[in-house]
């Protein structure tokens, strides 16, 4: 485990450098994404002062919630199916969604979370920046956007805040293209991102913030390729797996073990 931890300890100082020296005092949220890894490894980076976790699939993040401590802040990451918002809602301690792309599935979370939890469940809505099919995700608000408080991005943060109250907006969630990803030139996937959360901030209430962290919209973006130009870009979260546990099985193998 030494090893692991010391990983953990390599990406925590790599996030502080990567940091503005102005934002230093909030740091970036580092969520480990530990897909298809054993609960020992999360427990590991859980008693080295990791608290926050992220699982792609229903099944074993429930499975990994029920058997580790219940103060860890686990986020689901993977692309969420309408038959799984029950199963999530769930969970107790599920910290946040941050694949959230439709109304449908905000009102099935709000309406499924127990009585018995005591605070609202953060959610990111996911932005396809890249526009590539084989991701999930909602358009971004582009440039040329006469009328953006009418894309369908708008209504649903607009949803979110009027119409699910156990739900809170925190902000919006981007996976980037590879291609982007290994560009020596700024990252457009990201630019896109920011570019739609000021636009969007712009667009929902502000007579009290029911939405975001201090009044913004938190980004979730970047991954162990490209984490480092996400925080310069303006991340508030990064999710990185592969250069913290190292590298995973495929699904087929992992079916197959």
């Amino acid at each position: 485990m030494k090893e692991l931890t010391s990983a953990l300890d390599d990406i925590r100082a790599r996030i502080l450098q990567a940091t503005p020296p102005q934002l230093r005092h909030t740091n970036p949220a580092l969520v480990a994404v530990s897909k298809y890894k054993p609960a020992e490894d999360v427990l590991a980076c859980f008693e080295h002062g990791q608290r926050d976790f992220g699982e792609n699939y229903v099944a074993e993040l429930s499975e990994k919630a029920a058997a580790l401590p219940t103060d860890i802040r686990w986020h689901f990451i993977g692309t969420l199916q309408s038959n799984k918002c029950k199963p999530l809602a769930a969970i107790p301690n599920l910290f946040a969604i941050q694949t959230l792309d439709t109304a449908k599935k905000a009102t099935t979370l709000n309406n499924a979370l127990p009585k018995s939890r005591t605070y609202p469940l953060h959610v990111f809505i996911q932005v396809n920046t890249s526009g590539e099919e084989s991701k999930s995700g909602l358009p971004p608000i582009s440039i040329e956007a006469s009328t953006p408080e009418t894309s369908e991005l708008a209504k649903l943060a607009l949803h979110i805040i009027n119409d699910c109250d156990r739900l809170h907006l925190r902000g919006l969630m981007t996976i980037g293209s590879i291609e982007q990803s290994t560009s020596s030139g700024p990252n457009e996937d990201f630019s896109a991102l920011v570019y739609t959360s000021n636009a969007l901030q712009n667009i929902l209430p502000k007579d009290r913030y029911p939405w975001g962290v201090d009044g913004k919209l938190e980004l979730s973006m970047g991954m162990s390729a490209d984490f480092e130009p996400a925080i310069r870009a303006g991340a508030g979260t990064v999710r990185v797996g592969t250069s913290i546990f190292g590298s995973r099985k495929t699904k087929d193998e992992v079916a197959q073990s």
